[in-house]
């Protein structure tokens, strides 16, 4: 009906955002190359993009719960137009530092905020729709992000290529202003009162399960793409072979979303996050014994598979464990624990790679994600013991 909240409004929204964030990225790092930087002043400007999420996330989601989900997306998005217009309009290194602090200043607020949108949007039986849409868009974002910034700095050059990705931001905050009342006031709770520390949401048990399963689950994707490459190459695969491997993942992934919905209502939103976690684990203990190129992608697919449902279904589930009016305060937790751990974790497997070669990474990521398989096989005897609900 006229005025009512829709999830395909707010999930484009996101999609904007997310390609300037992820064109951000590319376009910060060759900038960074192009002024003369060496590789460890690119390394700590990716590590700005962080900076703020790690240390936010969790202010972000209360600001969400008690302030509403439209504020914070037009301010968040302001300031990471903001941070991308900086180096347009005067383009030297300390413009360059500041361009990724504001847009992680920014993007924790628009994020957490519309995940919180899109979880409140048609209640609890719509949720998983919601946000496998949501995960759909992000892929979509993440595809389109870097090409399009790639091509923009190849025709029009580096200045002219942050006009283009600030426009997406500022986009999101005219289609916000403009718009408004195609997005919910609020989470689902808004009657309910908040307040507490964040720490008391780790008292939480089913809530404390699914920050540690979005946190294996994270860890698992980001050694795949760290990892393959370096293990491609010391089987002697060539580049193009190894981007065949990467995106028969990516395809796996983009195609499991799809299906999530389905899924999610035959094995319910748990049962699918345990099975996931369980295909994940036993694929990657499989890669050290492949060589072959049609096996290595048919692997790569099957895990995509697993982990591709893995992080839209750790949002879902956080949102469902969240406290009564804590839902934005929960997700921007549940962001804190992916920043440490995109931080910890490949420093420490690193440290298992160097000393003991590349075979005990993919086997040590194994019984990571088999663990958090078992966590979410107890998570699901819960919620289906006497008394729970799916």
């Amino acid at each position: 009906m006229p005025g009512a909240p829709s999830v395909t409004f707010v999930v484009f929204l996101s999609v904007l955002s997310n390609i300037g964030l992820r064109g951000s990225r590319v376009l910060v790092a060759l900038s960074a190359l192009h002024l003369g930087a060496n590789a460890f002043t690119v390394g700590v400007l990716a590590a700005l993009f962080s900076v703020f999420p790690l240390l936010l996330a969790v202010y972000a989601g209360r600001v969400s719960d008690r302030m509403g989900v439209r504020t914070p997306i037009i301010l968040g998005s302001a300031v990471m137009a903001l941070g991308l217009l900086l180096p347009a309009l005067h383009y030297d290194r300390l413009t360059l530092f500041a361009c990724p602090t504001l847009i992680g200043l920014g993007q924790i607020f628009v994020q957490v905020s519309i995940q919180n949108a899109v979880g409140s949007i048609g209640g609890a039986s719509a949720r998983a729709g919601n946000f496998g849409t949501f995960s759909l868009g992000a892929s979509v974002s993440t595809f389109i992000g870097p090409s399009l910034a790639g091509f923009s700095i190849d025709a029009l050059g580096f200045r002219s290529t942050h006009f283009v990705l600030a426009s997406m931001s500022i986009a999101v905050v005219m289609l916000a202003l403009l718009s408004g009342h195609r997005m919910p006031v609020r989470g689902e709770r808004a009657g309910e009162k908040t307040g507490g520390r964040a720490l008391d949401l780790l008292r939480e048990a089913p809530l404390r399960r699914t920050l540690f399963m979005s946190g294996v689950a994270l860890t698992g994707i980001e050694l795949f793409s760290f990892y393959l490459p370096v293990y491609g190459k010391s089987i002697g695969l060539s580049a193009t072979q190894i981007g065949l491997v990467l995106s028969s993942y990516a395809a796996a992934a983009f195609v499991v979303r799809l299906l999530m919905q389905d899924l999610a209502r035959r094995f319910t939103e748990i049962g699918v996050l345990t099975g996931s976690l369980f295909v994940a684990a036993a694929t990657y203990a499989m890669f050290p014994f492949l060589s072959g190129v049609p096996m290595l992608v048919v692997t790569a697919f099957l895990l995509g598979l697993g982990l591709g449902s893995a992080q839209p279904l750790t949002i879902m589930l956080t949102y469902h464990h969240a406290p009564e009016g804590r839902s934005g305060e929960a997700l921007g937790m549940r962001l804190t624990v992916n920043k440490i751990t995109q931080i910890a974790i490949p420093v420490v497997f690193g440290g298992i790679g160097t000393v003991f070669g590349l075979a005990p990474v993919f086997w040590a990521n194994a019984a990571f994600l088999f663990v958090g398989g078992m966590l979410s096989a107890r998570d699901r005897s819960f919620r289906e013991g006497p008394g729970s609900s799916a």
